[in-house]
């Protein structure tokens, strides 16, 4: 009996070591799914766009000729394909 008594004093250190480990890990798991899940939740600031941003985009004329012209099909005066 007293062989039992030394092994449970022996290992009791341990496992309550193990224990606070575990319960520590939990809470760290929790509070980082919280933060996780606040970050998501939180409507983030969106960007506010006119009109003309989506007209534009940028739009500079970088070739001379359209893509239908390169294809060598009959193209009008805005390099639209010529239907005749």
């Amino acid at each position: 009996m007293q062989n039992i008594s030394d092994i449970i004093k022996e290992a009791k250190p341990l496992y309550l070591a193990r224990k606070r480990r575990n319960n520590v890990l939990k809470s760290l798991a929790g509070v980082a799914a919280c933060a996780v899940f606040l970050f998501l939740a939180v409507p983030q600031k969106q960007p506010t766009y006119d009109g003309s941003y989506f007209w534009n985009l940028g739009y500079t004329e970088p070739y001379s000729t359209s893509y239908v012209e390169n294809l060598g099909l009959p193209v009008d005066d805005y390099g639209l394909l010529l239907v005749s």
